[in-house]
């Protein structure tokens, strides 16, 4: 996204300077016309992914494919239709068509999960999309023709030039597009940064990251919008000290502070900070002169937070310190902002500078303290954490993914091979495998995790772990025993489960376990009417589906209730509370043809009624309703 938004606001910026007004009119509208040719943004049926290789590069050639060139011409249009705005009326100035610009963002990312994506299907969006995107390009055709036959379109790009400017000033200097660039880029890392930590290290909730995005642009509204919100002693101000906080709160591992209590802090954190980068931009904004080149800096700094953030962050460090690093870079940058000012105030901004590096140097002891490993990778931040080792008797070992746990195991000897957290005997899969418990069974899992539920397997048996993440498969494997303690042959498939699951024959699982649902990341493709279809092709004809569904935010039960009665597939949803501090509160739905295995006593009697809710229509492939699963 930043990316391409950078190639658009320096194609903005190289057609206003080097082209006259009649030529930038043509040759927009003729990229916009041959855009429409890519129309529907709907993708062909080949690029569906092996599912095993690494699925960045073929994401970005798939939107680069699809809506490549209709949201170059997108992200093109605030700065070239500004500088056209300029030219017609230059004693009026464009940059509140910024604020007006991201305020219309704001909408539609708001609007998106509430009034679009719960009532209309994905092949349909893309059509009514497609037909905004038509209207938009007439729009813009239009708005070229009218400036050519303006008088402003008329003159020459010297004289376009001199318009611009009553008054005119000599062009910014390298160190002004430097920070301009900086302002930027700090805006964008610390919205990113303070978006992986609330999702990944605070809370797994729905959505979450829609709070942070709307903060970052509010402030863009706030600050571009010409009554004047940023006032920049407060701002400096409170600046200041939300970065001494959010700093301080990094050391979560000391205050124990409660999630509700962090996100808010956070959040309240962001907005003073990023409207402090963002106004300090439009405070030193240049003459409409300059705009596109002020807006191509502003997208640069937007693009090399991104790329900070997303790509060089998972290479350079293990876990999630991108945050603590951006606290420290903003800091250092708002005490040069504050150059000029009095004694006291540099004193105590170096002070805060130098509380922050100490928070964040103690985030990442803290961090890493209990960890035996911590990784990183495309899929996210995996660690293995230790219980103390004086503790023999209870001392244990646990893989977490952010604020989820995906196995625990005790090292005892006696308790090593006993299925803990959401899979003990009494769990909905716990039950499934005993009362299933024929020789020479198939089992099938969707997500290994540290392959707990292996500890079940019966010599003779088969068990085979699907898994996307390889970094999983080497965790299982050397950092805990499950796998290789199992009397059941193991095997492991790495990849998208349902990609594997569409190109194998038949593997007539007598158990077929999707355990994929923890956290707030619901891969929505593994729990739609196609994929209970698929399934069932893998299943036995009295083989189970065992759904785990365990989730603080989403309630899945009825969601599946839904799918089994499209299905003609009878259910049972059993709830585990935990006993002691072995065991794992966890919720299991279980679907299958056969009515004799709901009979079984140890089926019957564990098995609750599943809350029904008002449903407009099944989950497909074209179709899924978050909002309607929230608890």
């Amino acid at each position: 996204f930043q990316s391409v938004l950078l190639l658009g606001y320096a194609y903005s910026d190289w057609i206003a300077r080097r082209l006259a007004p009649k030529r930038q009119s043509i040759i927009h509208a003729l990229l916009l016309v041959l855009s429409l040719a890519l129309l529907p943004i709907v993708p062909d049926a080949g690029w569906k992914p092996s599912g095993a290789e690494n699925p960045a590069l073929r994401i970005l050639l798939l939107l680069t494919a699809t809506v490549g060139l209709p949201f170059f011409l997108l992200s093109t249009t605030s700065p070239l239709l500004q500088s056209w705005f300029a030219r017609a009326s230059p004693t009026k100035s464009p940059y509140r068509l910024f604020a007006l610009s991201n305020l219309a963002s704001m909408a539609s990312l708001l609007g998106y999960p509430l009034g679009i994506e719960p009532w209309i299907g994905t092949a349909a969006q893309a059509r009514f999309w497609s037909y905004g995107y038509v209207a938009f390009a007439i729009l813009c055709c239009a708005t070229a023709w009218q400036g050519m036959r303006s008088t402003s379109a008329s003159l020459t790009l010297s004289g376009a030039k001199q318009s611009l400017d009553q008054a005119p000033e000599p062009p910014p200097s390298f160190a002004a597009h430097f920070l301009w660039a900086a302002l930027a880029a700090m805006g964008s890392v610390l919205f990113l940064a303070v978006t992986n930590h609330l999702t990944q290290d605070v809370a797994s909730i729905p959505l979450l990251w829609v709070l942070p995005l709307s903060i970052y642009l509010l402030t863009f509204i706030l600050c571009f919008d010409s009554r004047g919100w940023y006032q920049r002693n407060f701002f400096m101000t409170s600046t200041g000290v939300s970065l001494g906080v959010m700093a301080a709160c990094l050391a979560q591992y000391i205050f124990d502070l409660g999630f509700l209590i962090q996100i808010g802090i956070f959040a309240a954190g962001l907005f003073m900070c990023c409207m402090f980068c963002h106004g300090e931009l439009n405070r030193l904004r240049p003459a409409p002169r300059h705009l596109t080149r002020f807006y191509l800096m502003i997208s640069l700094g937007g693009a090399l937070g991104a790329m900070l953030v997303g790509i060089v962050s998972p290479i350079v460090f293990s876990g999630v310190s991108e945050l603590p690093v951006a606290l420290c870079a903003l800091a250092a940058l708002w005490l040069y902002q504050m150059r000029g000012a009095r004694r006291t105030y540099l004193v105590a901004g170096l002070c805060l500078l130098l509380l922050t590096m100490a928070a964040a140097l103690i985030q990442s002891v803290m961090f890493t303290s209990k960890a035996k490993l911590i990784t990183r990778n495309f899929y996210g931040v995996l660690r293995v954490l230790e219980s103390d080792p004086g503790d023999a008797e209870h001392f244990r070992r646990t893989l977490t993914d952010g604020t989820t746990v995906h196995g625990e195991q005790f090292s005892n000897r006696h308790y090593a091979r006993v299925p803990t957290t959401y899979y003990t005997a009494n769990s909905g899969i716990g039950r499934t495998l005993r009362a299933l418990g024929q020789a020479n069974a198939r089992v099938g899992i969707i997500g290994l995790g540290a392959g707990t539920i292996a500890a079940y397997g019966k010599r003779g048996d088969v068990y085979r772990f699907y898994e996307i993440n390889p970094s999983v498969i080497e965790i299982a494997n050397r950092d805990f025993t499950y796998l290789k303690d199992s009397a059941a042959k193991i095997e492991t498939v790495l990849g998208d489960a349902r990609l594997n699951l569409e190109r194998e024959p038949s593997q007539q699982f007598i158990v077929l376990t999707v355990d994929a649902f923890s956290g707030d990341a619901i891969p929505m493709h593994l729990i739609t009417s196609e994929a209970i279809s698929l399934y069932l092709r893998h299943l036995a004809p009295e083989g189970v589906l065992a759904f785990h569904v365990t989730n603080k935010s989403l309630d899945l039960a009825p969601v599946l209730q839904r799918l089994a009665d499209t299905h003609d597939l009878k259910s049972a949803y059993i709830v585990e509370s935990p006993s002691d501090n072995k065991l794992y509160p966890s919720e299991w739905v279980l679907l299958t043809r056969s009515k004799g295995f709901l009979e079984v006593d140890n089926i019957r009697k564990a098995s609750l009624p599943i809350q029904s809710r008002p449903t407009r229509r099944p989950w497909t492939d074209d179709f899924n309703n978050l909002i309607q699963a929230l608890k």
